[in-house]
């Protein structure tokens, strides 16, 4: 069964009407109550699916489930208001690995917002934290989530650049890309780091956009560098939350964060 579920997009500063037809499991109200840590450290309330003795507070525009019931909640779309969110608001959970520690000292600031891309030949060192040596960060959008529509559907930013200019010589430090619904599933993309190209990984093209030093749209896969991501590749219609973990390799080399932006982002 299908069914189709109005969204609204942003391109070049307006809000277009989309719709996105999700199959089988319709997406649900995606609520702004989720556990996170804003810029300001201060945590917010539960997240996804259940009342509050299933380990969610059913908050505003939320999703109010049976408690342990198990059961799919009724699907309640709400009104979007104000603008859509292209960029990470809240930070999760995360786990900072050893070794790199860049940035750290102002996480999760320098994540939020749009990236901060230095060019083909160079990489950003003041706007990017490091995850360390295996460390990880899960990311948010607030009320908004990724809508899965043709092209890719989400850009991870990180601060790899071409060594001399060439393609071929990606200095890249890469990140494995998960995406979830819930906040508790996750699926990742299939990085694989052998060879070029280092296809659904993150952390080895150059990020571009930059607001600034150029008027890019960082929420445009042509032009905005970085690495893009697309939804039908795992065969999901919608995801709500990015977890990116750093690649251990025996080069200890570390991802570094700079910011996510949303394609395809969407208010059901």
């Amino acid at each position: 069964m299908m069914r189709c579920r109005s969204v609204r997009t942003p391109r070049a500063g307006s809000l277009l009407l989309s719709v996105l037809c999700l199959s089988t499991l319709c997406l649900s109200t995606l609520g702004c109550a989720e556990s996170v840590i804003n810029s300001d450290g201060v945590g917010g309330l539960g997240g996804l699916g259940g009342a509050e003795s299933s380990g969610g507070i059913a908050g505003s525009g939320g999703i109010a489930g049976s408690a342990g019931s198990g059961a799919e909640p009724e699907v309640k779309p709400t009104a979007c208001a104000g603008e859509l969110a292209v960029f990470v608001v809240s930070v999760r959970d995360h786990e900072f690995g050893t070794g790199q520690d860049v940035g750290q000292d102002h996480f999760p600031e320098l994540v939020l917002g749009p990236p901060h891309g230095a060019g083909k030949t160079s990489g950003s060192t003041d706007h990017v934290v490091s995850l360390g040596d295996g460390g990880f960060v899960e990311l948010g959008f607030g009320d908004y989530a990724i809508g899965d529509a043709p092209g890719p559907d989400f850009i991870v930013f990180e601060n790899a650049f071409f060594v001399g200019g060439d393609p071929s010589l990606p200095y890249a430090e890469f990140g494995q890309v998960s995406v979830s619904q819930d906040g508790a599933e996750w699926t990742s993309f299939p990085c694989q780091t052998e060879d070029l190209p280092y296809d659904s990984c993150a952390g080895w093209h150059p990020v571009l956009a930059n607001p600034d030093t150029n008027d890019l749209d960082p929420t445009d896969p042509e032009v905005a560098g970085g690495d893009p991501f697309d939804l039908a590749d795992l065969g999901l219609p919608w995801a709500r939350y990015v977890r990116i973990d750093d690649v251990v390799d025996d080069k200890e080399l570390t991802f570094d964060l700079d910011a996510v932006a949303l394609a395809h982002p969407g208010c059901f």
